[in-house]
């Protein structure tokens, strides 16, 4: 397991909504995704509507959304093609240090203690 010098693995997180074809549809490839990067990463699935009072006042206009943090902070957020190949890439990049963090205004807090019972290797997705 890859896990930086505190301790904090590279979390993915996917912020979804149940309503939403497209997140519905990319589902499969990452969870396909999370079991590639396993050794790297965390992967969760979280949907922004059944867990909109632990997350607070978001603004995703556009589905499926990434999040990508490490023990640095935040790295990415913000709508990506359905396609694995673009997580893949931003995912990719990210556990070569190649993302700058970026602010979050608490967000990662609170993302982090939802992710855990939301991952994609607990057979959530």
């Amino acid at each position: 397991m890859t896990t930086g010098l505190d301790g904090v693995r590279l979390l993915v997180v996917c912020l979804c909504a149940g309503w939403c074809n497209a997140c519905r549809d990319y589902r499969g490839g990452f969870a396909a995704l999370g079991a590639r990067f396993a050794a790297e990463a965390d992967f969760a699935w979280i949907d922004i509507e059944d867990d909109a009072d632990a997350l607070g006042e978001l603004d995703i206009e556009n589905f499926p959304t990434l999040f990508i943090a490490d023990a640095g902070g935040l790295r990415f957020l913000g709508p990506v093609t359905p396609h694995a190949q673009t997580a893949e890439r931003l995912v990719r990049s990210a556990v070569e240090g190649a993302l700058a963090a970026i602010d979050d205004d608490g967000l990662l807090a609170r993302v982090r203690a939802l992710a855990p019972a939301r991952s994609v290797a607990d057979g959530a997705a």
